[in-house]
């Protein structure tokens, strides 16, 4: 289970990376106002998400990509309270109010998830 979750958030990390070269706008449009140059800190956020997930996939890069999302995760939560506290469309369609806060918490959900491959693996018995 745990090696099939781990390729289920490779595969989302790298889509997700890659969506914000596809189209930025709507990751920029959440990017608070005190930050610099929102386009390339969403394309420096969607590099990071690229790598961190492709690094899950190898036992040698997993942990240090692990923290790297882990720190991503952190990095961009800023953004997700922007976009709760001002009710920021997402993609072009504003969310219902509680949809934005309940996407708060699930971020924490996002962080445990990438802490457990963070986590040495343990020796099967054979």
């Amino acid at each position: 289970m745990k090696t099939f979750l781990r390729w289920l958030l490779t595969a989302g990390m790298v889509l997700a990376g890659i969506n914000h070269f596809v189209s930025p706008g709507p990751y920029a449009a959440i990017v608070p106002d005190a930050l610099p140059a929102p386009y390339l800190l969403v394309y420096l956020s969607g590099l990071a998400e690229i790598a961190g997930g492709l690094g899950l996939i190898l036992p040698a890069t997993r942990r240090l990509a692990a923290w790297g999302l882990i720190a991503l995760l952190v990095a961009v939560f800023p953004a997700n309270i922007n976009m709760a506290v001002n009710h920021l469309p997402l993609a072009g369609t504003v969310p219902p109010a509680w949809a934005l806060w309940v996407r708060l918490p699930l971020q924490l959900v996002m962080i445990a998830w990438a802490y457990w491959y963070t986590r040495p693996e343990r020796a099967t018995r054979g």
